[in-house]
């Protein structure tokens, strides 16, 4: 009887500290995993989702927590997103800047740094009022030369119109190169310039209404596959017959579909967001172990027209 009574009293104690050592051995867990809040400017685009999914691919899932947000084009709410990372005591941030020069987003930043946060940005570069640790970009002022370097081989001279987003350093930069080298080249006009966030919808409107006002140009400048896209859009829908030439840059699965099937497609530089995925791992596992890392990386970019094509992967991004 004292046995049985012993064995009573015994098993909830048993079971009370096989709970504490699974939550104590879960915390610990926990507290390995490495923490990275990551903040896009939108998840409206291909090319953040698979960066996003080759950072968590390459991290892996099991070491890592990762809390992803989309700004959704909106600098406050990305300030508001990365406030809420410094809350939740990440080790490393990753932001792809809304507007390289939000003053929101820019004190957040800075608030993260404070708070002895690793931040890394991507893709856009980020205005030098934010104090970051890295700076990993596509190569965004060569693919600006290498548009232009394609069109004056394919053009003897040129009305262009320029699609742009003026808030991302990184689209700035891709028109900068491409102004700067037809510079020299006066049958090269540029005519006209619209702003629209790099979004499809956005530029089809915008061209359309270039469109309705009096085709003016002949070639369309694009900052990003997106806008090329629109303005292709906006071509069919007014069903234009005149020549025109249409420049993207991103080198996405959209663009290399349809490169063989429309005339008004000239070309688009490639860029890789699997190669960006894995630089940004790649430096924060040297952060986190301490190991020496740069400060600015640029991921090189290649033109991509219907000529060359094949030399990427057909499906998915490069």
């Amino acid at each position: 009887m004292f046995k049985r009574s012993f064995v009573y009293f015994l098993l909830p104690m048993v079971v009370c500290l096989f709970l504490v050592f699974l939550f104590e051995r879960g915390r610990h867990l926990d507290d390995k995993q490495l923490k990275i809040g990551i903040s896009y400017m939108t998840i409206n685009n291909d090319f953040y989702k698979t960066l996003n999914a080759e950072i968590e691919k390459t991290m892996g899932v099991e070491t890592s927590r990762f809390f992803v947000r989309d700004a959704e084009l909106d600098a406050g709410k990305q300030s508001q997103q990365i406030d809420f990372f410094v809350e939740q005591q990440v080790d490393v941030l990753v932001v792809n800047p809304v507007d390289s020069h939000s003053p929101q987003v820019l004190a957040s930043l800075n608030r993260a740094k404070a708070a002895g946060i690793r931040i890394i940005v991507v893709d856009s570069p980020i205005s030098s009022e934010a104090s970051v640790d890295v700076t990993i970009v596509s190569d965004n002022y060569q693919a600006g030369v290498l548009l232009a370097e394609n069109l004056l081989k394919t053009v003897s001279e040129a009305k262009i119109l320029i699609l742009k987003h003026q808030n991302a350093l990184s689209a700035r930069e891709r028109i900068q190169g491409f102004l700067d080298t037809i510079e020299q080249y006066p049958a090269y006009k540029v005519v006209a310039e619209r702003e629209t966030l790099g979004q499809t919808e956005e530029s089809m409107a915008q061209v359309l209404a270039a469109l309705q006002a009096g085709p003016s140009f002949d070639v369309v400048v694009s900052l990003n596959d997106r806008a090329a896209l629109g303005a292709l859009a906006a071509l069919e829908d007014q069903r234009y017959t005149g020549q025109m030439l249409i420049y993207g840059v991103d080198g996405s699965p959209d663009i290399k579909a349809l490169l063989p099937l429309k005339n008004a497609l000239q070309g688009s530089v490639a860029q890789s967001p699997i190669q960006m995925g894995q630089k940004v791992s790649e430096v924060i596992q040297q952060m986190v172990s301490h190991q020496e890392y740069e400060t600015n990386y640029a991921i090189p970019v290649q033109v991509l027209t219907r000529e060359n094509r094949r030399e990427f992967p057909v499906k998915g991004w490069q």
